[in-house]
């Protein structure tokens, strides 16, 4: 298997639980955490450190909202190196303001496809901001000369600059993102979200790129 996942199961630590798994794409593990503790959340970012990141960033949106309304981020993702937070920013208490210094901090440079969009959605709901975000469709157009590319999906960048496939998985990114219990199928579709951006953007050395 090329794409897999490994559930650890929900741990405690003074009362604060989150799920831990292991995700193995095309051989490369990520340990991937899934909480909606700030205080866990807070642990994972200050163990990345303040040196300049190159992070993969996405989102899932709230489904129970019609096509015309503001549709809210309802899970935040962030992939760092091997390691992956699966942040349920819906269900937690309070947003943390190790997060809200990790965004905005000018030294990381996030990457994801239709990044826009996600850093003005986490700005209106969240009053996140995201320092430096590189849209990796204009990325890919301007550095494979392939101008096609600022229309393209994760699948379609992630073929074309890494070679790899990554399912549609179009049951799983309509379901409900929103329960506080996700699925394993749902935890590796959200941490593939960050993680082939992250490597996507490697690839295109976007860390040295202006967005």
């Amino acid at each position: 298997m090329t794409i897999t996942i490994v559930d650890h199961g929900i741990l405690f630590l003074l009362h604060d639980p989150y799920n831990l798994y292991d995700i193995s794409f095309y051989g490369f593990r990520v340990r991937t955490v899934l909480t909606h503790s700030p205080t866990r959340a807070s642990s994972w970012l200050s163990s990345r450190g303040s040196q300049p990141r190159l992070i993969g960033l996405d989102v899932q949106w709230r489904t129970d909202f019609g096509p015309d309304d503001n549709n809210p981020p309802v899970v935040l993702q962030l992939c760092v190196g091997t390691h992956c937070l699966i942040f349920q920013i819906l269900h937690a208490p309070e947003i943390p303001q190790a997060l809200a210094d990790f965004l905005r901090n000018p030294r990381h440079v996030f990457v994801g496809v239709g990044i826009d969009q996600i850093v003005e959605r986490l700005r209106c709901d969240y009053g996140l901001a995201v320092a430096t975000a590189v849209d990796l469709r204009a990325l890919a157009a301007r550095e494979l000369g392939r101008e096609e590319l600022r229309r393209a999906g994760l699948e379609e960048l992630a073929r074309e600059v890494l070679g790899r496939a990554i399912e549609r998985l179009e049951r799983v990114e309509g379901s409900q993102w929103e329960n506080m219990l996700l699925s394993s199928v749902q935890v590796l579709h959200a941490c593939l979200g960050a993680l082939v951006p992250l490597q996507i953007g490697e690839a295109l050395n976007a860390g040295g790129a202006q967005p």
